[in-house]
């Protein structure tokens, strides 16, 4: 049973495609491996489509918080900040909906948050003890998504560009962007910062021991 103020501590990582804010997650990851740490990312929670045509997914603006499912991730969260198990969803790129399969989450001390809009729901901030944003310049965001669509996505150049022309920047520059007022922490140049990266691990620290976490002896409890 765990006592009345010991509760994992969630830290949320946002920023625009290509931000580098996945490269700061695993910096804090990398740095408070010492607990039990997992990161959970809101990719895992786009809307389950499956009664929807290819055709009609094509056409979903991925870069709106309407494609999201917030209540779903924002139930999981709280049953992980209950020390529950959740049943994380899968999201398939290929086919463009949820996936059947799901993955057992156990609840771990140090929960990062990591995805574009996080911050965009006062629900989901309520639940953050640190909010971070990762500020990166438009060009080099474009060229970060453009060699990770086409290295690990199989998407073509033109195919990349043109979301990027038509939905990406656009929805970073009316939703995204915006939520940068919610954060407490603006890091720019990502996880090549270490100062801002020392500085966040050292918050945590102080609120992991302040609510009686523990070090663990090994990696094996660490998730991402």
């Amino acid at each position: 049973m765990n006592e009345p103020n010991k509760r994992p501590i969630v830290i949320g990582v946002t920023g625009g495609s290509g931000s580098g804010k996945t490269t700061v997650s695993r910096k804090i990851f990398d740095e408070l491996s010492a607990y039990s740490i997992m990161i959970l990312q809101q990719d895992s929670y786009y809307n389950d489509q499956a009664d929807m045509t290819m055709a009609q997914r094509d056409a979903v603006n991925y870069d709106h918080p309407m494609a999201f499912d917030y209540d779903l991730l924002i139930k999981q969260l709280k049953q992980l900040l209950a020390y529950q198990t959740i049943k994380k969803p899968v999201y398939d790129y290929q086919s463009k909906t949820r996936s059947s399969r799901t993955i057992d989450q156990p609840p771990r001390e140090v929960i990062i948050l990591e995805g574009i809009l996080i911050l965009d729901d006062a629900r989901l901030r309520d639940l953050m003890d640190i909010k971070v944003f990762v500020d990166t310049d438009d060009d080099i965001r474009l060229i970060r998504r453009i060699r990770r669509d086409m290295n690990e996505r199989g998407r073509s150049l033109d195919s990349v560009i043109n979301q990027y022309l038509s939905t990406v920047k656009p929805m970073y520059h009316q939703f995204v962007e915006p939520t940068k007022r919610y954060a407490d922490i603006i890091v720019p140049e990502g996880g090549q910062n270490q100062v801002a990266i020392d500085l966040l691990t050292t918050k945590a620290r102080s609120i992991l021991r302040r609510r009686g976490g523990h070090q663990i002896d090994d990696n094996q409890d660490a998730t991402i």
